[in-house]
């Protein structure tokens, strides 16, 4: 074993000529970040001292600053082989001031909350608890943090491709002289996931040394800057419409916008664009765009894939509530699989922070009269239910601010249940529905509008809503009901339920209003006896036969109820199934796996992408029809009938990150691009593989996809690291409705696998939108 070698100290000239270079890497990313003298960015960068939590028993004090990059914190370890030291800004979620995480709450005192914050991370990371010296500290922390990820997320398309390249030529430059050898400049290419031939590399160093001195220092770096993001496919786009003294004049922009981005533009709309992009201060006084301003207009969201005006809420919130898809999770408080996975309240919150409008509760009894959530049967980790009902309280809103259904699977005593309610009453107050909205028995949902800001529990009920009207009407069986079971044997599943007969907690069964849980007995039984509000849960492979081989009568059947899917008992692992032939038969509330990164759930943000992200999507009008003939599987004609030809050409990609974190490792990138909706409009094409380029690779491949009924269409790109000898890696994906995508010349944003925006990272693509003949 070597021994560990003590690294040896620095000169003082040493010592000096570092602290400058590092005081002139802050400058130039102060500059960039637009935050000279900023106190909170000051603060980040000498760093301090936090106590970090880890346990009741496991409390240390660990020093943590930002690096000279205003990208990275960096933080003591004693772990001697632990070179992990860092994380990136762009990895925070969020940062809370108080004990809000379930780690604080469980191994800290009440009397150190001021002084207590969290660091929340994207994805599947463990938040980072920590407690500072003082409570003004606390809040120094939080407050900083708060505002670097503020301007960071503000920061231009062209801003986060310079502080990327930036950065990745300080990594290169080993020896910290601001200058890059030859050897140096092949490391950065790799850096940034480009492999280049030796004879190529030897080509491009000479090219910028102009000196001839055998490095590039100065303006030798900037002009292999210039080099290295050249885009020729811009020059060609813009030399066809720069006609006036070799910029765009407002008229040559409009020619643009009209012929190619097929949008209606008046000339005031080009003077806007210039004043607000070009950045040359000379061109913009003489209502110029030049190719810079050009490209940071197709950079910015409004010239984006996706329709401006589809981001915002668009769409009609005042129909009945079963005449929208709603965003729903499955199993919502487990953080992996449900076999051992940890349950957590940070699960909800982070559904929630998604848009997610309908979430499942699994209800035990826990110790201390206190009901507990987990996965009945199984290793999950408990969590209590008042903790849960606590955490859906807070985050309920912040992305949307339209209704929420909590769904309950009851498993507990008619005590526990008592408990529950109370929890349910005291914790979310006015905001619970407990009784049905206006005037005498409703004959039909409250719309989404009506129910801003409300929660509707949705579970098992003793009796019909309209004894609350008519007290002398026949009330059911009472006391008595089935709770549902998941089971992997359906047959010893329907054995099950006729033995087990559960009590229910009339204060409990009070709380359900809108949302009545009960049985399937076919579509007839539901129309001839049941009333609008009672719905029914449907496993995915009973609800996928019926979408199949009942789709116009499932779809008659959810014009008037409401219809949730759950995914089979088989699925341990947490995976999902295809949302999609669901919500072609209607079905409103498809319950998915939040926690499972796989392309299901990506065609589920992609389709609730829109309308605000308000998690409710106004289904078309032939699936609201109560005498609709659409059938999306037999496809006879009607208004769902508007054939298109969808023709994409992928042009290139820019700053695909790297799958493997090997230096050596670069991306052999393809693009695929699927369309999912009615069977008849599924396809999938993809490019061939781009050989060591994830910087700035380049295909020119046109694909062609007839889309029959574009209402319930969706378009995913995906990018892929080819590997010839197993499956391929996922880089990237972008999913979102056919009606939303804008045509012509456009930049596709890049999403990694938890969902989280790929800084730097998208694609280049011209769409065309053609009625087929």
């Amino acid at each position: 074993m070597h021994c560990l070698q003590r690294q040896p100290e620095l000169s003082r000239s040493e010592e000096l000529k570092r602290h400058a270079n590092s005081e002139k890497v802050i400058q130039m990313n102060l500059t960039l970040l637009g935050m000279e003298g900023d106190r909170d960015l000051q603060f980040l960068l000498q760093g301090g001292d936090l106590l970090k939590v880890r346990s009741s028993s496991w409390k240390k004090t660990r020093f943590y600053r930002l690096k000279e990059d205003c990208n990275t914190v960096w933080h003591e370890s004693k772990k001697t082989f632990w070179r992990k030291q860092t994380f990136s800004l762009n990895d925070i979620s969020a940062v809370r001031l108080g004990r809000q995480s379930e780690g604080l709450r469980k191994n800290t005192e009440e009397h150190v909350e001021g002084r207590c914050f969290s660091i929340m991370f994207k994805g599947h990371r463990k938040n980072l608890d920590l407690i500072a010296s003082s409570e003004e500290e606390a809040k120094m922390w939080v407050k900083s943090l708060d505002k670097m990820l503020l301007s960071l997320n503000n920061l231009s398309h062209q801003q986060k491709t310079e502080h990327w390249i930036y950065s990745c030529l300080r990594k290169a430059d080993k020896n910290k002289d601001d200058k890059l050898s030859e050897s140096e400049l092949k490391d950065f290419l790799r850096l940034i996931n480009i492999e280049v031939d030796e004879d190529y590399a030897e080509e491009l160093f000479k090219q910028c040394d102009t000196s001839k001195s055998g490095y590039l220092s100065g303006a030798e770096i900037e002009h292999f800057y210039d080099l290295l993001t050249h885009r020729e496919e811009i020059d060609v786009i813009y030399g066809e419409y720069a006609k006036t003294k070799g910029y765009m004049s407002p008229e040559n922009l409009v020619d643009f916008l009209m012929k190619e981005q097929r949008e209606k533009a008046p000339l005031t709309v080009a003077h806007s664009i210039i004043e607000k992009y070009e950045p040359e201060e000379n061109a913009k006084q003489n209502k110029l765009l030049s190719k810079d301003g050009f490209l940071r207009y197709l950079h910015h969201l409004e010239a984006l894939v996706l329709n401006m005006d589809h981001r915002e809420l668009c769409q009609d919130m005042s129909q009945p509530l079963n005449h929208y898809f709603i965003s729903s999770s499955h199993n919502t408080y487990l953080m992996e699989d449900q076999l051992k996975g940890p349950s957590s309240t940070e699960a909800y919150i982070k559904a929630l922070l998604k848009g997610c409008r309908c979430v499942e509760l699994d209800c035990w009894d826990g110790s201390d009269d206190e009901p507990v959530i987990y996965h009945g049967y199984t290793l999950t980790t408990q969590i209590l239910f008042k903790d849960a009902i606590k955490a859906i309280k807070e985050y309920a809103f912040k992305t949307s601010e339209y209704p929420v259904i909590i769904s309950l699977e009851n498993h507990c005593s008619l005590e526990q249940q008592e408990v529950m309610a109370h929890h349910l009453s005291s914790i979310l107050g006015s905001a619970l529905v407990t009784s049905p909205l206006g005037e005498g028995m409703p004959k039909d949902f409250p719309s989404p509008e009506e129910l801003k800001g409300k929660f509707l529990i949705k579970g098992k009920r003793l009796n019909k809503l309209e004894v609350m009207y008519a007290p002398e009407a026949e009330a059911a069986d009472d006391t008595d009901v089935t709770e549902e079971e998941d089971s992997n044997d359906e047959e010893k599943e329907e054995e099950e339920s006729k033995k087990k007969k559960l009590k229910l907690a009339k204060s409990l069964s009070d709380m359900v209003i809108y949302c009545k849980s009960v049985h399937y007995h076919g579509f007839e039984d539901a129309r001839n006896n049941l009333s609008f509000y009672e719905m029914s849960s449907f496993k995915e492979g009973k609800a996928m036969e019926l979408a199949e081989e009942s789709a116009n009568a499932y779809i008659h059947h959810n014009v008037e109820k409401l219809s949730r899917i759950y995914p089979a008992g088989t699925r341990t692992d947490s995976s999902n199934y295809n949302p999609v032939p669901l919500w072609n038969a209607g079905c409103q509330i498809v319950a998915l796996n939040f926690q499972t990164t796989c392309p299901d759930m990506d065609v589920n943000q992609g389709r609730f992408l829109v309308n605000g992200k308000s998690g409710y999507i106004l289904k078309p009008p032939y699936m609201r029809d109560v005498n609709t003939e659409f059938d999306p599987i037999t496809l006879t004609r009607g208004d769902w009938l508007r054939h298109k030809t969808l023709h994409i050409m992928i042009i290139s990609a820019q700053q695909l990150p790297k799958v493997n974190k090997k230096k050596s490792s670069i991306v052999d990138p393809l693009v695929k691009v699927e369309v999912f909706g009615v069977p008849a409009d599924n396809a999938e094409k993809e490019t061939d593989a781009v050989e060591n380029n994830g910087f700035n690779p380049t295909w020119n491949v046109n694909f062609q996809f007839d889309v029959y009924v574009p209402d319930l269409a969706l378009v995913r790109f995906s990018v892929e690291d080819h590997d010839s000898t197993s499956s391929n890696e996922f880089v990237g994906q972008y999913t979102l409705p056919f009606n939303s995508l804008k045509m012509g010349y456009r930049h596709v944003p890049l999403l990694n696998k938890n969902g989280d925006l790929l800084p730097s990272a998208g694609l280049f693509v011209h769409i065309m939108i053609l009625d087929a003949e």
